[in-house]
Parts: structure tokens; sequence; C-alpha cells
């Protein structure tokens, strides 16, 4: 990874009015991560088959025209609009078929028509196409019923949907399934994308229990480091898991070290307030600043406690790592311990910013309008992501309500819920009937 980055944390903050790192709003921080993170510079070339949920590294410029001919867009009969009577039907003689894959090759006059198929290039002089089920067949001619259809109509143009030499996709779009058909229709068998983003994992402190181990009094089992590997795949990163790290510093320092030499990023959860036993925090703030290393642009870490409901505490910030004279860096994000505060924490700052890493110029979550079914308690001066569940109102419009109880160690409330509903910093209480904003999770969680 790059070690130079264009700016460091303290640099950005020192030009932000009115920062404070003890009450720093949401909307701060992720203006903050977006001028903060780089993205990667390394790519590599895939078989289209392979490069779902890439970031393309280049734009592509479609080679053809899609589709290539004017052709039927269903089955019916081809003919030329002008033939067609106002206000009586219209009879015309059937003089062959168009099949899709191969061209007619004869000749059709005003008063004739040529049976087609969906696909169809369109015989040379015709421009409509009546659909089978709309005429009346008697032998060797059709009748089309008085305004069955206008001229023009049911004909799908050469360059539709794409013209030659016109931009198909840009730089840093998503390779969605939608995407890789319209590139497979260009003929192009193989896209240039941003290598995967590399991120490493661990859960911190001496209460948490791995899996498999016998429960003891006092600890709880460890969930987010698989909710943070299924955030991660969903993301298309390469996840890196490096296990549970009790509250040791010689431990917490090797596994940070061994992070930063593998990864372009870590996310850790726990350890970032301000509790006795807390020795992550220490241990990012003095990795950070490149640990017998000479600090590069960019070193430094930021604590902050940002004005937010569920979450609060988060650090950011880079770790070093120097092997034989060659040193490495990670961007760093250190997560609440609680399993709620960690996705959503993850969701509405760490997805974004590894989005910019990837190169994606879509990073921001996107929020739909809905209208909430009942009142909802707010202060102003912070922002608040409470679990809802969106469905359909029988007017058509989206609807929401929350989920009960929104307790940050309520784990099964992120499970019934499809959405976060987002109440933002200087809203306050919200009626029921009230619009508010939804962040969707589907393809995300």
């Amino acid at each position: 990874m790059n070690l130079l980055a264009p700016q460091s944390l303290a640099d950005i903050t020192a030009r932000l009015q009115g920062y404070d790192p003890q009450a720093i709003s949401a909307e701060a921080v992720l203006r903050i991560l977006g001028e903060w993170v780089t993205p990667l510079q390394q790519t590599e070339t895939l078989p289209l088959m392979q490069a779902l949920g890439r970031v393309l590294a280049q734009g592509i410029t479609s080679p053809i025209s899609v589709p290539p001919h004017d052709n039927s867009a269903m089955d019916g009969f081809a003919f030329h609009g002008s033939a067609l009577h106002a206000d009586a039907p219209t009879r015309l003689q059937v003089v062959g078929t168009a099949f899709a894959g191969k061209a007619w090759q004869g000749q059709a006059t005003a008063s004739q028509c040529v049976k087609i198929m969906t696909g169809a290039v369109m015989p040379a002089g015709l421009d409509t196409v009546v659909p089978l089920e709309l005429v009346q067949t008697d032998g060797d001619s059709i009748t089309l019923p008085a305004r069955a259809v206008k001229p023009g109509d049911n004909r799908r143009l050469a360059g539709e949907d794409l013209m030659q030499g016109q931009q198909a996709l840009q730089k840093g779009d998503l390779l969605t399934p939608a995407a890789l058909g319209l590139v497979a229709s260009l003929g192009i068998a193989q896209v240039q994308v941003v290598r995967r983003l590399k991120v490493a994992f661990f859960s911190t402190g001496d209460e948490i229990l791995s899996l498999g181990e016998t429960p003891r009094e006092g600890a709880v089992y460890d969930s987010n480091r698989y909710t943070l590997y299924g955030l991660l795949t969903r993301l298309g990163c390469e996840p890196i898991d490096m296990g549970v790290v009790p509250d040791e510093p010689v431990q917490l320092e090797a596994a940070f070290l061994q992070a930063a030499s593998q990864a372009d990023a870590i996310i850790t959860s726990g350890g970032v307030s301000m509790g006795e036993a807390d020795h992550t925090r220490a241990m990012m703030a003095r990795l950070g600043q490149a640990d017998g290393i000479t600090p590069p642009a960019g070193s430094g870490m930021a604590f902050w406690r940002i004005a937010m409901r569920p979450g609060r505490p988060m650090a950011a910030g880079r770790i070093f790592s120097s092997t034989a004279g060659v040193t490495k860096s990670a961007f760093l994000f250190g997560l609440p311990g609680n399993p709620v505060a960690v996705m959503v924490t993850f969701l509405a700052f760490v997805r974004p910013a590894l989005l910019q890493m990837m190169g994606s110029t879509s990073t921001a979550p996107p929020l739909l309008k809905a209208t909430s079914m009942q009142a909802l308690r707010k202060k102003p001066g912070r922002t608040e992501y409470q679990r809802g569940i969106v469905s359909t109102a029988t007017n058509g419009d989206l609807q929401v309500r929350i989920t009960g109880n929104q307790g940050s160690g309520v784990l099964r409330s992120m499970v019934q819920a499809n959405g976060l509903v987002v109440l933002h910093h200087n809203q306050g209480n919200v009626a029921a009937g009230d619009a508010v904003d939804v962040m969707v999770f589907d393809g995300v969680i």
C-alpha cells in the first residue's frame, strides 16, 4: 500500500470548524474519512465471470453498437408503417419469414409483410411490427384491426442501448450482475479491476470467548468477528480473521503489527473507550506514531466520541509495521464492542471508507424516505440509527416501524430489521406519519 497519504487526520481536522473529538457529529466523521483514506492503485485483469462485485479500474468504451441492427421486439409481422389505414383494417400479404440470427434477404412492398421472430433483423425498408395475437390470418394474408399499432411500433433501433464509441461503464463503477451482462453484450471477455482489498479484523478483551471455549462467569461469546466477516465478504473484500486478542499489551502489539504487515485496513472491536483495562487504545496511539519508524506522512491516530446512538467511541488512524527495512501500513478503524454498535458504525462510517479504498465512486449509503408508523423520541444534537422494519403501505408508499428494544447489545433486533431509521443530528422527535430516512440492508448485511 502507498504510505504517502496525501494528508494526515490532524491536517484534516485542523481545517474543520468547531472540531471537538469528544463530541463530533456523524456527518463530520464521514467528511473526515472521505478526505483521509486513499484508493488502492494496484489492478488486475480478470475473466468477466470472476469479476462480480469488483470495481472497474478503467472505463469501458463500447466497441460495437448494441443492438447492432434494427430488430423486432416481439414475434409478429413486419411491414411498412405507411401501409396502415387510419380508421380501417389493413390487409397484407405474407411473403416470407425472418428468423433470429439470420437476416431475411427478400424485398417486401407496401402491401406485403414478413413474419418475424423476436430479435430478428428487420427486413430492409420495414419499420413496424404487429404482434401475432393482434392479427387475423387468412391463408397467406393477414388483417390488422384499425389502430392496432402505430408506425414504428415494436422495433428496436440499432444502438438503442449503446452506440459504438459510447462510454458503457465508468472507472470506479461496481460490477453488478447487470453490469456483467452489459459488458458481455459488448463482446468483452476480460476487465481490469482494482485488486481485492485485504482487511484484517479481530476482537479484543479478556471477557471474549471464542466458539468452542467453555462458558465462564462474566464472559460472552464473540459475535463481532462473524458479523464483520459477513459484512466484509458481502462488500467484496478479502477478510483476514485474526481471532480474539486478550487485553495484554504484548499480544495486542503483535496482532497490530501482523495485521499492518499483510492488510490494507484493520478493524477491531472493543478497547477504544476510556476504561482502565483498554490497552488497545494506548497501543493504537503508540503504533499510530510509527513506533521505531520515522513517521511517514499521514501518521497519527484520532479517538472520537461520536454524537450518535448506538456507538459513540471510535478510533481511526494508520498502523505501521517494518520488516527487513520495508515499512508497511494499514488504515485502522477501531469500533466499539457492543454487537449492534459494531454493525452500525461499520455501515455508517467504515463501509463508505472501504468502498473509497476499493476505488468505488459510489460510497454513500442510499437513504430512502418512509413514513414512520409510530412516534419516535429523539434529542437534537446526535444522530440516531434505530433498527426498523420497512414495508409497503396499502397506498404503495414505504412505511417503517422500529423493532422494539434499541439497546446496543440486542443483536437479535438486527436480524429482525431490514433497515436503519436514520434520525439526523439536528432532528427532534418524530410523530407518527412523519417522513424519515431509512438505510436499507438489502445486499449489505
